[in-house]
Order: structure tokens, then C-alpha cells, then sequence
């Protein structure tokens, strides 16, 4: 087996051929983080809930990748719509409450996949050896 850890979050699957994650030593990378609700495998309509949930599984995977909130240091989003940014900071502000203990953050406008997703994030973490 290879240094390389795939990770996975238990509910919500990619249509791809990829995993959720990789962690390699002591760095950590998602692939795009879904919205999708992992108890009933639903995509709400709701922008705001899509977000709620995109965090939600966030926190899954860190877990599921031995990492917590306080190990991501960069977390970059994709919004169809950036007039949508607000549905962001609910989960991020509750999250990290902290403006001066915050991980780095960027937000793009992107074209996504057919089925009603409007967000999307990707983390990047680095947890102590």
C-alpha cells in the first residue's frame, strides 16, 4: 500500500471516479465538497442549505481524514451565482467566529454540474505530525 490515504465521505458520492480526498503525510486535500445532505442523498434547491451542507461535509471529511477545523489553512468556494456569498458566511462565520483565527478563503464564479448544485468548496489542511 502507498503512502497516500483516500478518503471518502460516508453518504455523498461523486459521480467521478474520485474520492472525496487524499491525505499524504501530514497534508491534506479535498476534491470538490457537495452539498449534498449525506443522511437522505438530497440536493436542496436552497443555495443557503446547499452551503450548510457542503460545510457539514466538510467537517466529515476532516474527520474521516484524522483533521480538524483548526488544520485547514486555505478553503477555496465555487458559487454559480456570486451574489450568493452570503450563504457562505452563515456556515463560515459559525464555523470560524474568530476574524483573527480564520484559514485563508477564496470564492469563484464556476459553470456546475447539471442536477441544481450551486456551491461547492474544497479544503486544504496540514495537521501537526
Amino acid at each position: 500500500m502507498g503512502k497516500r490515504k483516500t478518503i471518502h465521505i460516508p453518504g455523498v458520492e461523486h459521480n467521478a471516479p474520485i474520492p472525496f480526498g487524499a491525505r499524504v503525510g501530514n497534508v491534506i486535500y479535498s476534491s470538490a465538497i457537495q452539498g449534498i445532505n449525506a443522511d437522505t442523498g438530497e440536493l436542496s434547491d436552497d443555495v443557503f442549505e446547499q452551503a450548510r451542507q457542503c460545510f457539514r461535509n466538510m467537517l466529515t471529511f476532516l474527520e474521516c481524514a484524522e483533521a480538524t477545523t483548526d488544520d485547514v489553512v486555505r478553503l477555496t468556494c465555487f458559487l454559480a451565482d456570486l451574489k450568493d456569498r452570503p450563504a457562505l458566511n452563515e456556515p463560515w462565520l459559525s464555523i470560524y467566529p474568530d476574524p483573527n483565527d480564520r484559514p485563508a478563503r477564496h470564492t469563484s464564479k464556476y459553470d456546475p454540474p447539471p442536477g441544481g448544485m450551486k456551491v461547492q468548496i474544497e479544503v486544504v489542511a496540514v495537521v501537526d505530525d
